[in-house]
């Protein structure tokens, strides 16, 4: 099932593959302490944050970091 901006943050961050690119468009998130609060949060969820801004995240950019995801994670 591909990966969405319904999956959750856990989702992205158990696969490999999908760790890898989001590690490589937001470096450094993944390896924030305060991460493991959000993993059960939907990436929709996670947008509507203001610490998703900080980081650069944007809807956009969710989106086009989920295609390059499906398109490697099996």
């Amino acid at each position: 099932m591909p990966l969405s901006l319904d999956s959750t943050l856990g989702d992205l961050l158990d696969n490999p593959q999908a760790k890898a690119v989001f590690d490589q468009q937001l470096p450094g998130v993944s390896d924030n302490p305060i991460v493991f609060i959000a993993r059960d949060m939907p990436l929709n969820v996670i947008l509507s944050l203001p610490q998703a801004a900080q980081y650069g995240l944007t809807k956009e950019k969710a989106e086009a970091m989920l295609a390059e995801i499906n398109k490697v994670v099996p």
